[in-house]
């Protein structure tokens, strides 16, 4: 049986496991979960062999391939991690488009160690040039790599109490709160990112001791009621290999901002 790890960020996160721990009942690669805090404590226990499989956020991926020298494997990911983004979001009727608008602008951010609210966002707007602008730093859920949203609804609070100019925000919290939190029509998008990759299931075992379990996942089915029960309490419609390309931003703004190994 196959321990996976993942992170408590919020309440719903134990009838998924359930869900999933259910779906791999009676075939031939049962397994339990552990909940994790924080996910320093989940990398240190996957490295430690405490765990077999962790469900990891991008950042904790890279953290991971950079503690174990590349010796670590993605097995599978959702659909909707393939095509993750940061959208930049101001006042509705700011007149801002584009990174070029942002010079001298007041941008907030979320807790430091989210990938899509607060290190990529960074190295974008210094990709771009974009380096004369203040930074507010929302460290509002630090621990759990943005997964919570509530730095990033903090950061949308302070647009519209006019501390910041825009608001770093990933296209989740975008397209399920962010067009109407706190009023309706109140924010635009001023810019979106390129898609890169967001979460994968991260091993370092041997890939015949996973490989039964990534086939099993891969076959949860949306047309199945009990499956799509599953999958939208996670927010997919279906799981798919990893496409590790989609990490390289993460990887070089990890290495330019050198954000340490654990937080």
């Amino acid at each position: 049986m196959l321990t996976m790890g993942a992170v408590a960020y919020t309440a719903n996160v134990v009838p998924i496991w359930e869900g999933i721990r259910g779906y791999f009942e009676g075939s031939d690669a049962e397994m339990d979960f552990v909940l994790f805090s924080n996910y320093a404590r989940q990398v240190d226990s996957l490295l430690a062999g405490t765990i077999d499989i962790a469900w990891n956020t991008n950042l904790a991926w890279v953290r991971t391939v950079l503690r174990t020298g590349n010796q670590c494997r993605a097995l599978a990911m959702r659909d909707t991690d393939l095509t993750f983004a940061t959208v930049l979001v101001a006042r509705a009727g700011s007149g801002m488009r584009g990174l070029d608008a942002l010079h001298q602008r007041r941008i907030a951010l979320g807790s430091c160690d989210s990938a899509h609210a607060a290190i990529l966002p960074v190295h974008f707007l210094t990709l771009a040039g974009v380096t004369d602008v203040e930074f507010l730093r929302i460290d509002s859920d630090l621990g759990k790599h943005g997964d919570t949203g509530r730095s990033e609804l903090d950061a949308i609070r302070a647009v519209l109490a006019d501390q910041a100019d825009a608001a770093a925000i990933g296209i989740n919290s975008w397209e399920a709160i962010g067009r109407d939190e706190l009023m309706p029509g109140a924010l635009e998008e001023v810019w979106r990112s390129e898609p890169y990759c967001h979460c994968n299931f991260t091993t370092l075992l041997p890939a015949e001791r996973t490989e039964p379990w990534v086939e099993h996942l891969l076959k949860m089915d949306w047309n199945n009621p009990d499956h799509r029960r599953i999958l939208e309490m996670e927010g997919l419609r279906r799981w798919v290999r990893p496409q590790l390309d989609g990490y390289a931003s993460l990887f070089e703004a990890v290495d330019r901002q050198q954000i340490p190994s654990r937080w």
